[in-house]
């Protein structure tokens, strides 16, 4: 099996449609983050996200992935739904960007994010800190919205998502 480019582009409305759909797969992301001396580094995390569709979280400063972050912004989420069946149509995201922890308006925002989401929310307690993940790039999966085995790349842009290219597995 190949991955061969398409000429199929998909516009900002149908993208966001996907990728809210997507976003909502599932509570729990995966976090990779990079380690000193370049080694990469993966955490599960509960998660809510905004309109702009970044990811954010509550964690402790003290964590691996939130002493990473201090280090290197540099990271990347996948969000899908682990209930899938093999040989059915799948679906699933991966975004590309930095993260960071929060303060301030922007900690305002996240933690609304986060409390929309999950009602149980009680608020911080000191230990914890709020973060957010803006992402660049995105690759959504989605062959029930989409087409089967096609892998749709988009750009997060102020004005919305922006097509950037279309694979097809041939």
């Amino acid at each position: 099996m190949t991955v061969e480019r398409s000429a199929k582009r998909w516009s900002s409305a149908r993208l966001e449609t996907v990728m809210r759909k997507l976003m909502n797969a599932s509570p729990l992301c995966a976090l990779a983050t990079v380690a000193p001396r370049g080694r990469a580094y993966i955490s599960h995390m509960y998660f809510a996200w905004t309109d702009s569709f970044d990811v954010c979280w509550i964690s402790d400063p003290d964590s691996r992935h939130s002493r990473n972050l201090t280090t290197n912004s540099s990271s990347a989420v996948s969000i899908y739904d682990s209930r899938q069946t093999w040989g059915r149509p799948d679906r699933g995201i991966h975004l590309f960007g930095s993260a960071g922890e929060v303060a301030g308006t922007r900690a305002r925002e996240v933690e609304k994010a986060y409390a929309a989401r999950f009602p149980s929310y009680g608020g911080l307690d000191d230990s914890l800190r709020l973060y957010r993940f803006r992402p660049r790039t995105m690759q959504l999966f989605d062959e029930r919205s989409l087409a089967p085995g096609t892998l749709v790349t988009v750009r997060a842009t102020r004005g919305g998502l922006k097509w950037l290219r279309t694979e097809v597995w041939a």
